[in-house]
C-alpha cells in the first residue's frame, strides 16, 4: 500500500543510487551525479516540512535517519 514510509525509502534508495553508493545489477558501479543526489535530499527535506505536526514517531525517525544519513554521504561523496 502506498505510505509515508515507502515514500521515504523511495527517495532515499533513489538518493544513494544518484550519489553512486548502490551497485548495478552486475556489480558495475553507477556513475554519481551529485546534483540529483541533492535533489532526492532535497525532496525529502520539503517532505519533511510539509508532513510536520503529521508522522507518526516512527515515520519522524525514519526521515530522519535517512536524512542525517544522505546528507553525510552527499559531504563525503562531493569530496571525492
Amino acid at each position: 500500500p502506498a505510505t509515508l514510509t515507502f515514500l521515504i525509502q523511495t527517495l532515499g534508495s533513489q538518493a544513494i543510487v544518484a550519489l553512486g553508493i548502490v551497485p548495478g545489477p552486475s556489480g558495475e558501479k553507477h556513475p554519481k551525479d551529485l546534483a540529483m543526489g541533492k535533489h532526492f535530499i532535497d525532496m525529502l527535506e520539503v517532505l519533511e516540512a510539509k508532513t510536520e505536526g503529521n508522522r507518526s514517531p516512527e515515520e519522524s525517525e525514519m526521515l530522519r535517519t535517512w536524512l542525517t544519513q544522505l546528507r553525510l554521504t552527499y559531504v563525503e561523496e562531493s569530496k571525492s
